[in-house]
């Protein structure tokens, strides 16, 4: 089992989070760490992200990650701050030896079958299956799956609550992303713990 897998198999669900205020970092890993839910994904979207993962990194039992990771600078600054893996939008040959170089694990974007056939020439087998319902939802990711059947994924984009289970259900889906569990602004922390708890039991 790599180490990406490893990641994908601690829980059914990994937080997607966009961040605005570092005050909120803490409150907002505890909540979901709480709930079941300890592989938090950090977007690099917000000017306070890399603050936020090195507060998220203070919670016991959480394993914090970048996303939204573009190239090799943004790689290397969610390492300084921290990050235990990496997500990316898309997969690049240098952002993939990059990652294989600094000895992280790697979850790259791909939405059709020349980005998986990329990936594979790159050694890489596990994807983030991305935007998911944009770019044709489940009945596109079983299509992509069937001619790849070592290839496993984590949908994420558009997914909901609501759609994870349909979702999860895939044999080629060891995970789903979500937006869900966390809204703008101050954290309602009990809000956000019990969308843990009910997000963590849908696997």
């Amino acid at each position: 089992m790599s180490n990406i897998e490893a990641i994908m198999r601690t829980s059914p669900v990994i937080p997607v989070l966009v961040v605005e205020d570092v005050a909120h970092a803490l409150p907002i890993a505890e909540a979901l760490v709480a709930g079941g839910l300890r592989v938090l994904e950090v977007t690099l979207r917000t000017a306070s992200a890399l603050e936020v993962i090195r507060e998220m990194k203070q919670v016991p039992g959480a394993i914090v990650g970048a996303g939204t990771v573009l190239n090799a600078r943004d790689l290397d600054a969610a390492l300084q701050a921290g990050s235990e893996f990496i997500v990316s939008p898309g997969l690049t040959e240098h952002l993939a030896k990059t990652a294989h170089d600094r000895e992280v694990p790697l979850l790259p974007g791909i939405a059709n079958a020349g980005d998986i056939m990329r990936g594979l020439d790159l050694g890489l087998d596990r994807f983030k299956f991305f935007p998911a319902e944009a770019a044709g939802g489940l009945k596109a990711l079983k299509a992509l799956a069937a001619p790849f059947r070592s290839v496993r994924f984590c949908p994420t984009g558009g997914i909901t609550q609501a759609s994870a289970p349909e979702w999860l259900a895939e044999e080629a889906v060891l995970c789903v992303g979500g937006s869900w569990l966390v809204g703008k602004g101050a954290p309602d922390v009990a809000a956000i713990r019990a969308a843990a708890e009910a997000a963590s039991k849908l696997g």
